[in-house]
């Protein structure tokens, strides 16, 4: 056991969730960095040893789309450290499609990896989280303010993420746990390249919707080439694991401030619908 802080941190094989674990092992906490896969650790081992911060991090797995895998590892995490003082919920997946072209099952699976997910990991963590006074960190995005093009089940996840944590703030603030959550807009990580898109198959099955998705693919194609880096991303979330009052809300840059804000001054949806008009154009 440990009197250091502990913090939990889901999907952390890359990406904003890699970034954020070895922010938070600078800053001195005890890092459970989980993943589904632990054979992928690989990359972020070598850079907690590049960074010396080796010791604070142990790699374990969790699903979070498995409540006994989730379940199973908050268990190891308190029989070995004794406390839980923080959960990240990074882990996730995107998707790229439009309902009538998408199954069902596609978009279950969405909800299930972006938001059930979030909901399961967060409810086996709240009786520990409340135990230490620790607070929960969900990493958003922009897409769970504004909705945008071709990202249906992935917007609706993230919606009802933001909704969710929105929700159980005040809640779980009256028995001392805190909740922010924090959204990103475009990160050069492997979130985009892990979805394995084949966008000539994509735009050849298209069908009466080829001419908006070429213009969204070539849009956000150029989103990307101008991405913040993971580390980042990730260091509103380190602030968010050590300020003494963090916000419910952040975003992790003043393109995603901006971007945001035209959805939450805009009353009629005019504002938006105008914005993304265009990607589709």
């Amino acid at each position: 056991m440990t009197s250091e802080k502990t913090v939990l941190i889901t999907g952390t094989s890359s990406g904003i969730g890699l970034a954020t674990a070895l922010g938070a092992a600078r800053a001195g906490w005890t890092v459970i960095a989980t993943m589904r896969d632990t054979g992928k650790a690989g990359v972020l081992l070598r850079a907690a040893d590049e960074n010396s911060v080796a010791d604070r991090i142990q790699v374990k797995r969790l699903d979070v789309v498995d409540p006994e895998s989730v379940t199973a590892c908050l268990h190891e995490v308190i029989a070995e450290h004794g406390r839980l003082d923080a959960l990240v919920n990074n882990a996730g997946a995107a998707g790229v499609g439009t309902i009538e072209q998408s199954s069902l099952d596609d978009v279950r699976a969405t909800m299930e990896v972006n938001f059930f997910g979030v909901v399961t990991t967060t409810r086996a963590a709240l009786p520990h989280l409340r135990a230490s006074g620790g607070r929960i960190i969900t990493v958003s995005s922009v897409g769970g303010v504004v909705g945008q093009p071709f990202n249906e089940a992935y917007c609706a996840a993230k919606f009802a993420v933001e909704g969710f944590m929105e929700s159980l703030a005040p809640v779980a603030a009256t028995v001392g746990v805190g909740v922010t959550v924090v959204e990103p807009g475009a990160v050069a990580s492997e979130f985009v390249a892990n979805l394995g898109l084949d966008i000539p198959a994509l735009l050849a099955e298209a069908g009466p919707y080829t001419p908006a998705l070429q213009a969204y693919l070539s849009r956000t194609q150029d989103s990307f080439a101008n991405a913040q880096s993971p580390a980042e991303a990730a260091a509103p979330i380190i602030a968010a694991l050590t300020d003494e009052r963090p916000p419910l809300r952040t975003q992790t840059s003043q393109w995603a401030r901006q971007f945001t804000a035209t959805k939450l001054t805009d009353l009629d949806g005019s504002a938006v619908q105008n914005l993304t008009r265009a990607w589709v154009r």
